[in-house]
């Protein structure tokens, strides 16, 4: 099949195990921020539920190493022209998934990208606004990216109403609501039905969140795997559970898609102010991340609830893409 195919076919694997509807709203107590560390150990507790409304039920579905601090700047190649010349020299771009050159791209930076009142309980509207809240991740990511050098080329969309096949399998995968990114074809495929009002036992999103920022930040998410590819995380990613046992495996799996939380987090961020994210809404992102992970008798592949409320709140308050390495965070930030 290719490692493309083969990464495709775990990516959507592990998006149809990822269970993100709770049995019950139990509320946390809220956090706050005063962390402003130069290093990515998120410290945040999760926030108050803004809401009175119960979750809606479901019946289915490491290593500790020291983080650092903002890694150096990669080295360049030298040309071999034999004279004084100044030559032109191109960066040598580091893939590896704790010293990547993508953790020197800094933040990211604001763009005017208005939401306005789509519903996300209508197919053709909520399909415009992924539509074009993507193409604001592709001017801020491509930004962000080609000034470190890395190559940019933007994602694919699929969204239908209901289901289809894409190259990585069904969507939405049987039982699941999620969407999934792609990477043999570099597509972001999603139903906005599964997601909204959920695919057979599952219930979705919209019995959490209905103002269309908490589906949106989703596919922030899912657009953090696309930038994951482009920069070599996910082959790295790749490469390092081949050679990990099943527990080693998950472990690399919910840092992966912890980072991808925080990439997601980082982009609401940047559009808060056109979009726009009141604070009252920014509460019910805390809240929704802190509803959505792993779940009890599922594979923990995506990382606890109170672990994805912190990455995501982490992305949005630190802003910064080496704040989401979460390959040198210590393992009690991502099981």
């Amino acid at each position: 099949m290719g490692v493309a195919g083969v990464l495709g076919a775990v990516i959507g694997s592990l998006a149809a195990l990822f269970v993100l509807i709770v049995v019950g709203a139990v509320l946390f107590g809220r956090g706050s921020s005063t962390d402003t560390s130069p290093v990515a150990i998120p410290t945040y507790e999760s926030s108050d539920s803004p809401t009175d409304e119960p979750a809606p039920t479901r019946t289915r579905r490491e290593e500790s190493a020291e983080p650092t601090p903002e890694p150096e700047r990669p080295t360049t190649q030298e040309s071999d022209t034999g004279d004084d010349s100044t030559a032109t020299q191109a960066p040598t771009l580091n893939t590896s998934l704790k010293n990547n050159t993508m953790y020197l791209a800094g933040g990211l930076p604001r763009v005017n990208c208005r939401a306005g009142n789509a519903s996300i309980f209508n197919h053709a509207q909520l399909k415009a606004l992924i539509l074009k809240t993507g193409s604001c991740m592709d001017r801020n990511w491509r930004t962000a990216l080609t000034r470190q050098g890395i190559p940019f080329t933007p994602p694919r969309w699929a969204i239908v109403a209901k289901r289809g096949r894409g190259a990585c399998g069904d969507f939405p995968h049987s039982g699941s609501i999620v969407p999934y990114y792609c990477p043999q074809n570099r597509t972001i495929y999603a139903s906005t039905s599964a997601m909204v009002r959920g695919n057979g036992s599952s219930g979705g999103y919209g019995q959490l969140i209905t103002w269309n920022g908490g589906i949106v930040s989703m596919m922030a998410h899912e657009y953090g795997h696309h930038v994951q590819n482009l920069t070599g995380l996910l082959d790295s990613w790749w490469d390092s559970s081949l050679e990990s046992s099943r527990s080693g495996k998950l472990a690399l799996s919910r840092r992966l898609e912890l980072q991808a939380t925080c990439f997601g987090g980082m982009w609401m961020r940047s559009v808060a102010t056109s979009y726009p994210v009141s604070s009252a809404n920014r509460s019910q992102l805390f809240w929704f991340y802190s509803r959505v992970g792993d779940q009890p008798g599922y594979p923990r592949d995506h990382g606890s609830p109170a672990n994805n409320n912190l990455w995501f709140r982490q992305g949005w308050e630190k802003n910064k893409t080496y704040q989401c390495n979460t390959w040198m965070a210590p393992s009690s930030t991502t099981n």
